[in-house]
This record gives structure tokens, C-alpha cells and sequence, in this order.
């Protein structure tokens, strides 16, 4: 199949949905297929080797000027080359700025309009360009934010477009009023212009055909994969070390890292020896303070010295991470779609503990490799943690079964043996029916 697959940068980010799209994009390509990553917004950042395009459409720099002065809907393509050339996009992503929340409306409003909004201009630059390659089979969005390009693709390149479901709810629900109804209603008059939608569980398909008024069946779930180079699951013997619990995630509420301090906290309170707590992912400026007031916590209650932020790590940090705890905890208040990093630690043989809802009970039931706990309940993570401290033997169980169960499900090869089923059902229908049409005339 020839594919171009759409994805979102996240600035200097390491983002989820990057990490997924370049993962389902690397293992096509290696079992044959045609397969362009188009970055948008900014170059994506990846723990693993890049194969998206160098070039970036809609770059920041780019729909912002657009958004907020209407001299730059204007301009010459080749005068916005400037500020939408690599270098200089990746030199303000990373100065990680603050965004205002009306202004994020807008632009979440505008970007979804497509042709009509303010950045159109962007729109009929990438439907030049893709004009100039050859005939794609298939057309697959990053998330239903951008469903304001679907249209216009498929007017122009007269083949299917589907669309990725990957968490973009987290988003509009920080939306404020009127920005979230209008994202929202201009999301749901998109919807027919896209011959399939694809989430990455079974929780969130039902979750976004819901929200987006689709009927359930339209929804096609093709579950996370991982590339599993260098995630042998070989773990210290038990007792090498004081017990060790493990976060990683972005440092955000949403994530719930003062949870697990509570958690913590209350593990510790009951003795049983010795202990840490590991905690590691990206901490945007806005989350500074958050942070500090983890810290601030874990000092008054006198373990400051249990606790530990490694920063941002790279792949080999991150594997040396799951190599250095027994137990990954992330108890997230939001109502996680993905858990990447849950299936990251199981892969490396380390046990997870993860609240009861979301994806994580269909990633636990189909390998079997942690525990859940009841949602926001400190208590209740403490007394999963103590569970798996106080029986090594079930704790390395559950990492054996685990690492056995990423490997059975959650591989990069077989989220895009199951990519190329859905695709390739998509665009067979989507062939009959317009043989179909064509037959009628």
C-alpha cells in the first residue's frame, strides 16, 4: 500500500502519539509498504529513529502569525518558507511559551474550519504538494482536531482518508467556552468526510464514537505497539536494592504524580524497610510549580531523600529507568486512551499498578501483567504497592507475564499487522463503492 500518514509535533516534546505514528510508520515500511510520516505544527521527537519528512506543514511559526495578523494570510509561499524552515521552528518550540486559553480556542476554532479559517492558505500549500506525488491508497490523520483537512484531501486526491484517535479529548476539555462547543460541533460536521476512524483501544473507541455522534461500528481499534529492541526483561534479583517504585509520564495533574506521592507516603508509613521513589518525563514550564509542590510535600513529611526527578530521558535513559525499579505507577486522573509507558515497563518486565478505568484493564486482562487500583484513591495504590513489596515472587510473576504479554499483543509488528487489516478493508470498500457509482452512471 502507498500511505501518507499525517502526524503532530509536539515541540520538544516526547509525545505519545509521535512516538505511535513513528513506530506504526517504521514497522509498514519494513514489511514493504510505501509509507510518508508528514509532520505538522513541528518536527516530531522520537526516542527511536525518526522516519518522518523533514519538511513540516502548518508550521507553527506559520499558523500563529496566520491566526493573529491578517497581513500574513497573505504573503508570499516563498517568503513563509523563512519561518517555517526546521531550524527555525525547533528554535521556538523549544522555548516552551506559555499558551493563553482564549487564544488556544481560537485557533483550535480556525484550524478546524480547514479552507474557511484562518490558516486556508496552509491548507492549499499541502494540497499542492501532495498534488505533486504520486497516487496514494490511503490518507490516515493524526486526531480528530485536525478533521478540518479532511475534506479537502479527499476532494483533491480522490482516495480514502482516515482518521487516528489518540487522546485528543484531554485537550478539548481545556478548551474554554464557546471554543470547546465550537471545536466540538465543527469535529462532528467533519465526520463524513472520513471513510474510517481508528483509536488506539477499545475504551476510546467507544469513547469517541460517542462523542463524535459516530455509530460504533465505524470505529476500528488498532491497539499501541512498541519496538522491542534492547527491552529484555532481565530484572534484579529481589532484596539487591531498597524497593524501588517507578514514575514516568509528563510531570502534569492530569498524570496524578501527587497521587503516587500520597500513595507513597502511606507504603512507608507501615515500615517494611527501605524504599524509593523514581520519577522521570517531561515538565513543561507551567508544571514547574506543581512539581515544587510534590517536593514541598515529600519534605514534610520527612522523605525527600526517597525521591528522585531524573528529567526527560532518551531511549537509553528510559530503559536504564525500568532496569532501576520494581514497580511502575502512574495513577492518572485523566481517563488515559493510550498508557504508552505501561506497556513500556511491562515489556521490560516490570510490574505496573494503574487505576481501574480507561485502557488500562484491557491491556492488564490481555497480559496480565500488574495490578489496578480504584481511580484517585491514594490508599488503594499504597496498598498495591505494599502487595507487590511484600510478595516478590507474585511481583516477578507479574513482570514474567507481562513482558510475555507485550510481546503476544502489544508489539510494533502487530499493531501494523492489524493497521493493514483495517486499511486495507477500508479501501477495498472504499473502491467498491466507487465502482458502484461509476456503474450508475
Amino acid at each position: 500500500m502507498r500511505i501518507l500518514a499525517i502526524t503532530a509535533g509536539a515541540g520538544a516534546m516526547y509525545c505519545g502519539s509521535c512516538l505511535r505514528d513513528n513506530a506504526l510508520a517504521a514497522e509498514l515500511m519494513n514489511k514493504g509498504h510505501d509509507v510518508s510520516l508528514l509532520p505538522v505544527y513541528t518536527p516530531t521527537v522520537t526516542d527511536e529513529p525518526n522516519v518522518s519528512e523533514e519538511r513540516v506543514f502548518f508550521g507553527g511559526v506559520s499558523v500563529y502569525l496566520q491566526q493573529h495578523v491578517p497581513l500574513f494570510r497573505k504573503t508570499p509561499w516563498l517568503l513563509d518558507r523563512i519561518w517555517d524552515s526546521g531550524p527555525v521552528i525547533r528554535a521556538l518550540a523549544g522555548r516552551s511559551v506559555s499558551v493563553d486559553p482564549k487564544m488556544l480556542g481560537e485557533l483550535t476554532v480556525s484550524m478546524l474550519k480547514g479552507e474557511e479559517g484562518f490558516q486556508g492558505k496552509e491548507v492549499e500549500k499541502l494540497l499542492h504538494f501532495l498534488g505533486t506525488q504520486p497516487p496514494y491508497d490511503l490518507v490516515v490523520l493524526p486526531n480528530s482536531l485536525l478533521l478540518g483537512l479532511a475534506g479537502p484531501i479527499r476532494r483533491r486526491l480522490k482516495c480514502p482518508v482516515g482518521c487516528t484517535l489518540q487522546g485528543e479529548d484531554l485537550f478539548l476539555e481545556s478548551l474554554m467556552e464557546p471554543y470547546r462547543s465550537e471545536s466540538l460541533a465543527l469535529m462532528r460536521r467533519h465526520v463524513p468526510s472520513v471513510d474510517g476512524f481508528f483509536a488506539v483501544s477499545d475504551y476510546y473507541a467507544g469513547f469517541m464514537a460517542e462523542l463524535l455522534g459516530l455509530p460504533r461500528g465505524r470505529v476500528h481499534t488498532i491497539p499501541l505497539g512498541i519496538n522491542l529492541d534492547g527491552r529484555a526483561p532481565d530484572r534484579p534479583r529481589p532484596g539487591e536494592r531498597p524497593f524501588t517504585v517507578g514514575y514516568f509520564a509528563r510531570v502534569a495533574p492530569e498524570k496524578g504524580l501527587h497521587l503516587l506521592a500520597e500513595a507513597y507516603r502511606l507504603l512507608r508509613a507501615g515500615g517494611g524497610g527501605e524504599a524509593r521513589l523514581e520519577v522521570a518525563g517531561y515538565l513543561a514550564r507551567e508544571h514547574q510549580g506543581y512539581l515544587a509542590g510534590v517536593r514541598r510535600k515529600m519534605e514534610d513529611w520527612g522523605l525527600a531523600g526517597e525521591f528522585h526527578y531524573r528529567g526527560v530521558l532518551d531511549r537509553a535513559a528510559k530503559v536504564a529507568l525500568f532496569h532501576d525499579v520494581d514497580v511502575l505507577c502512574v495513577p492518572s486522573p485523566y481517563v488515559e486512551p493510550k498508557g504508552l509507558y505501561v506497556l513500556e515497563a511491562m515489556a521490560s518486565g516490570v510490574p505496573v499498578v494503574s487505576p481501574r478505568h480507561g485502557a488500562f484493564p484491557e491491556m492488564i486482562a490481555a497480559t496480565g501483567g500488574g495490578l489496578l487500583a480504584t481511580p484517585g484513591d491514594p490508599r488503594a495504590f499504597a496498598d498495591a504497592l505494599r502487595a507487590l513489596r511484600d510478595d516478590p515472587a507474585r511481583a516477578a510473576e507479574l513482570g514474567r507475564r507481562g513482558a510475555e504479554g507485550v510481546r503476544r499483543h502489544y508489539s510494533a509488528d502487530r499493531m501494523a499487522q492489524r493497521a493493514l487489516e483495517v486499511y486495507g478493508a477500508l479501501t477495498q470498500q472504499t473502491s467498491v463503492a466507487v465502482a458502484q457509482v461509476g456503474g450508475g452512471r
